[in-house]
């Protein structure tokens, strides 16, 4: 059966072809800021479901269906991907007073059988102070925009400052490896 990844995240494609997949991507074209809620879990749920609906409507043969969504828990406050530089560059200034929880979730649909299952990962990352000119030298790359949080753990411009990993590093990057693959076997089971 074929599969569909709902993501037109470079990051989120590696990991899944690490995995040893085959698939095609189709971004899913939803607008996340519709979607509210104040239960992170709740909220990253909902979000990949909405995803997976809206690629669900662009298909007609049987398919899998992966999607995902991530927000940040920083200090109690929920935090996506940024909307402007100057969000990112506030959210990466202030990323090492706290643990950055990421709690991604991954929704996995069998649009032959009708059978949707899915799951919510947690792991977090700490980080020491970045300095102004490796943040600025970030920010001019344009990534912080499509990253929760507004940082990605792997840049190479980043991780010499990331001193606690807890959890999947896949999971901080935007799709848990053992989730993601449990919720598969579960589906191909079917």
């Amino acid at each position: 059966m074929k599969i569909v990844l709902g993501s037109s995240s470079e990051i989120r494609k590696k990991i899944l072809a690490s995995l040893g997949y085959q698939f095609e991507v189709i971004k899913p074209e939803i607008n996340e800021k519709e979607i509210r809620f104040n239960d992170p879990e709740k909220l990253v749920l909902e979000i990949a479901k909405v995803k997976a609906d809206a690629i669900k409507s662009k298909i007609s043969e049987p398919t899998i269906i992966i999607t995902s969504d991530q927000i940040v828990l920083f200090n109690n406050q929920i935090r996506e991907k940024p909307q402007s530089i100057a969000e990112a560059r506030e959210m990466i200034k202030t990323a090492h007073l706290y643990p950055n929880i990421t709690i991604t979730s991954v929704v996995v649909t069998d649009t032959q059988n009708n059978i949707q299952i899915s799951g919510v990962d947690k792991a977090s990352a700490k980080c020491e102070r970045i300095p102004e000119e490796i943040i600025e030298a970030y920010l001019a790359t344009g990534e912080p925009l499509y990253m929760a949080g507004g940082f990605d753990i792997a840049h190479p411009l980043l991780t010499p400052y990331i001193k606690i990993i807890s959890g999947e590093p896949e999971s901080i990057l935007g799709l848990p490896k053992t989730l993601t693959q449990k919720l598969l076997k579960q589906i191909f089971k079917n």
